[in-house]
């Protein structure tokens, strides 16, 4: 092994660093609208503040903005050291990072314009649908291009899963945004009806399913027995993991639609793939958390484990929750309801954003060279904001969730509805309260991360040489 030449690490700290920024920004945009539904008045009457232009924001710099770079930077980092191999094509590793920022600043002009397409996590219009397609051709080029002239024969199960978003991640994106231009800022889609509701929620939930999911599962199998300094608990569990979650997820996405004029063979097939998702989900949960046998004494000590052990908890949760909440009796209570928003946020703030933040704490001080973070003790106040934030906004969206679906199926005797939808809203505002109480702390943890990382790259010391061995 020729031990003079370096890995790229360039593109990793900037994709890291950018992870905080946007982690705050998207996170401050779903503090406010949370706000806006307590005191509509905070639009103060400007188009671009209303709660329908921020919302798509919100949604899109959490996901692609925040999630996006955490993803770029892991997978980048991850590949060079489990194939001992520097990155392939630099330029074009360079040109993902710039492309990617010029994507999600075009979405932070053009969302609160009310320039959209109208489809959920896909609201961006064709020019930016065309220069997020050329960015990740690019993504799978350097991505791929390194596991190409890898030095080892194995490729390491994390690399799969990243993989497989690459691919999957591709093929969503282009198939649900065909569309007709008819100017520069508006198109027609070449779906029409409930084909188009059918396509829209096949990307959706695999955006879910692949973008949220398999992306930090490959996350979680590099960082989790790297900061435990335990293997993988299983490694034969995780290859049936990733081929059974990859086979099955696919064909979900039907769930959304229950009770519409979607098929109702169709319907039938989303719920029924989405119950057995729970056994490959619950795999990888449990590999992921035994993978910390002989090690448990270490979470008293560790608070970046404590993220990711908590991060895989709420992936177990939500992962159990989604499929029940796909059957159509517990569908009837649950959808429109807010116990969804409870559902999408504990597997977003749960499991997404602490396994994000708990890899970026392993991570950042590799990249820079130093000892370790700053302060630990940020480390731990920052997980307890993070775990309470949580918990408070998922259980009171619940709650709230619930609430509404019994007032909603509530009849009298004569077969009237025993509640207006205003009574029903009445019923959910101290609920509202809660869930910004809970974004507010949950906010308050990225603040202090970004503190804590500011004064771990700013301890002035050589940047690192990193060598062709694992790291």
């Amino acid at each position: 092994m020729d031990t003079a030449a370096s890995y790229n690490d360039k593109v990793v700290r900037q994709f890291t660093i950018m992870v905080v920024i946007w982690g705050i920004v998207g996170m401050l945009v779903g503090v406010v609208i949370a706000a806006q539904l307590i005191w509509p008045a905070l639009n103060f009457d400007l188009p671009f503040l209303t709660y329908s232009r921020l919302r798509p924001l919100h949604t899109n710099a959490v996901i692609f903005a925040f999630g996006g770079s955490a993803l770029f930077a892991t997978s980048y980092y991850v590949v060079q050291r489990t194939c001992h191999a520097r990155l392939a094509f630099g330029k074009l590793a360079a040109f993902t990072f710039w492309g990617w920022q010029l994507i999600i600043l075009l979405a932070a002009i053009t969302l609160p314009l009310g320039i959209t397409q109208s489809k959920e996590y896909a609201e961006l219009e064709w020019p930016i649908d065309l220069l997020i397609a050329i960015v990740w051709v690019a993504y799978a080029i350097v991505f791929f291009g390194t596991i190409a002239r890898r030095r080892v024969k194995h490729i390491y199960v994390a690399n799969w899963f990243y993989g497989a978003f690459i691919i999957t991640i591709a093929v969503l994106h282009i198939f649900n945004n065909l569309a007709v231009p008819v100017s520069l800022t508006k198109s027609y889609q070449i779906y029409t009806g409930v084909v188009d509701g059918m396509m829209q929620w096949w990307y959706g939930h695999n955006a879910v399913g692949f973008f949220l999911t398999a992306g930090f599962l490959g996350m979680m199998y590099y960082f989790v027995p790297k900061q435990a300094g335990r293997p993988v608990y299983s490694y034969r569990l995780s290859v049936v993991h990733f081929w059974s979650l990859i086979a099955i997820y696919m064909w979900a996405g039907p769930h959304h639609l229950h009770y519409t004029s979607l098929p109702d063979w169709a319907q039938t097939l989303g719920m029924v793939f989405s119950v057995v998702l729970l056994a490959p989900s619950w795999g990888g949960m449990i590999n992921g958390i035994m993978t910390l046998s002989g090690a448990w004494h270490k979470l008293r000590s560790d608070p970046i484990l404590k993220f990711m052990i908590v991060a895989l908890s709420f992936y177990g949760m939500s992962t159990f929750e989604g499929p029940m909440m796909s059957i159509k009796t517990v569908n009837a209570l649950s959808h429109y309801t807010n116990w969804t928003i409870g559902h999408v946020h504990s597997g977003a703030l749960g499991w997404v954003a602490m396994m994000t933040i708990g890899s970026i704490y392993c991570l950042l001080p590799r990249l820079y060279n130093r000892d370790g973070m700053y302060s630990t003790k940020l480390i731990d106040v920052h997980f307890w904001t993070s775990t309470i934030g949580v918990v408070l906004y998922a259980v009171s969206m619940w709650i709230a969730g619930v609430t509404e679906g019994l007032m909603w199926r509530a009849v009298n005797a004569d077969g009237t509805l025993q509640y207006s939808f205003v009574e029903s809203l009445k019923a959910v505002e101290p609920y509202h309260y809660l869930r910004l109480l809970g974004g507010l702390i949950f906010f308050s943890g990225m603040l202090i991360m970004a503190y804590n990382v500011w004064k771990t790259v700013s301890n002035r010391k050589p940047e690192p040489v990193a060598v062709l061995d694992p790291a």
